[in-house]
């Protein structure tokens, strides 16, 4: 077991130092270990099949649609009409602009799902704006970039789909429905953060919006605000599973793109497909070399060894529950969540679970953890669409982010150690 750990380990640390993308380090490390400690000739083959295997679920056809869905929203002129409601919201405040910042990144995060497109498409206009105001450039990208986390936690979420695949049969609703209060706390703590900022710098009050501009701009945001109660109301209500109801959210926002906004032309949709398929292909490939990676670590037995050594170190909870966010805070630095959701669900779920920790909680603090590393260098993809966007670099913005990572820990560390915070709302409609 020590050599398969070591070959994994070494082989896979070595190839992210390559710069050999996540899904390929994956791949290869997985199968040097099984050339090393089981058999080399049915290693490729053995990978293969578990790669198949881990793909072919049918909870996993939601992340496609909703990746659609989301490309959708992200073209259809979304972003703009939330931005101007959240104005209305919270623009009139000093410091206004970066609460219509993070409010309209958890606005567009929870519609498309996509952290990414949250960067990109509030980021796209609302640095800018920023900017021209007079604020730091370097502050502005902090805020979009951290904002557009919650929109991980907010429904509909493909990484807690992916979670609800790695844990066994979490319900896909019950983790949707409790991730609302949970992302809602993220997003107030960083609204808290960005006014304590703009109040000592001084930033400029937002304009205030006049009650029949305010009406104006609530009717203009509420089609695209259904999509989420169309797609969570139908699976509450059960009319629909999360796999149908990701159908339904690519049906929705393209009437809403292309017959009811008309910011998407029929003859873009082929490019809108296209960039469906290419994100899709990279979403798993990146599930099947971590379930194949996830195989090899049950067969040597590393999860059990790793939940027995916990176990045998300490009986505290408060203990435990804090090791496993450490070792997740570091993993999140250079590791994306998918595979670490696929990876590190199986070893730590069985150490929680038997300390009588709901499933449905740890995956929920899991993801909030993981949503940390995004933000994070060296690989966390949302902080290098951010400074692409902001037109900074990394190093310029550690200073202004550190503020943001210390609410986000505060927050995750409420919701590992209050269960509360994460079952509430599914208890309420019986989960």
């Amino acid at each position: 077991m020590e050599i398969s750990v070591l070959v994994l380990l070494i082989s896979f640390v070595i190839l992210l130092a390559m710069n050999v993308p996540i899904a390929f380090s994956i791949g290869i490390s997985t199968i040097l270990t099984m050339l090393f400690t089981i058999a080399p000739m049915p290693a490729v083959t053995t990978i293969a099949q578990r790669m198949a295997t881990g793909i072919n679920s049918f909870a996993l056809l939601a992340i496609p649609f909703f990746i659609l869905s989301g490309q959708l929203m992200g073209k259809g002129g979304i972003a703009r009409r939330l931005i101007d409601f959240a104005k209305v919201l919270v623009g009139m405040f000093p410091g206004g602009l970066a609460y219509v910042n993070v409010m309209a990144c958890m606005f567009f995060g929870a519609i498309s799902g996509s952290a990414v497109a949250a960067t990109s498409a509030i980021g796209g206009f609302m640095i800018p704006t920023m900017n021209k105001e007079g604020y730091d450039k370097n502050f502005n990208t902090a805020v979009t970039v951290t904002g557009s986390t919650t929109g991980l936690l907010i429904p509909p979420s493909n990484v807690l789909i992916v979670y609800s695949l790695a844990s066994g049969g979490v319900s896909i609703a019950a983790l949707f429905i409790a991730g609302y209060l949970p992302g809602i706390l993220l997003g107030l703590g960083l609204i808290l953060v960005a006014a304590i900022i703009s109040l000592q710098r001084k930033y400029p009050v937002g304009e205030k919006v006049g009650i029949l501009k305010g009406i104006k701009r609530l009717f203009d945001a509420i089609p695209s605000l259904l999509l989420v109660v169309i797609v969570i109301g139908g699976i509450i209500a059960g009319y629909f599973t999360a796999t149908e109801a990701s159908a339904v959210a690519v049906l929705y926002s393209l009437l809403l793109s292309v017959a009811i906004y008309r910011e998407v032309k029929i003859k873009e949709l082929p490019q809108i497909f296209l960039k469906t398929v290419e994100t899709t292909a990279i979403v798993m490939l990146l599930i099947g070399t971590s379930s194949a990676m996830s195989w090899i670590l049950s067969y040597e037995n590393i999860p059990q060894n790793i939940s027995a050594s916990l176990i045998a170190l300490t009986d505290s909870k408060i203990v435990i529950l804090f090791i496993i966010n450490v070792i997740l805070l570091i993993v999140g630095t250079f590791m994306d969540m998918t595979p670490a959701v696929l990876i590190f669900t199986p070893i730590f779920l069985p150490v929680v679970v038997q300390l009588g920790i709901d499933p449905l909680h740890f995956g929920i603090m899991l993801v909030l953890n993981l949503c940390i590393g995004l933000c994070t260098p060296p690989v966390g993809s949302v902080l290098f669409v951010g400074c692409g966007i902001g037109k900074t670099n990394i190093a310029s913005m550690t200073r202004a982010l550190i503020p943001f990572y210390i609410i986000m820990v505060v927050v995750l560390m409420l919701v590992t150690y209050i269960p509360w915070i994460s079952l509430v709302v599914p208890k309420l409609f019986g989960y």
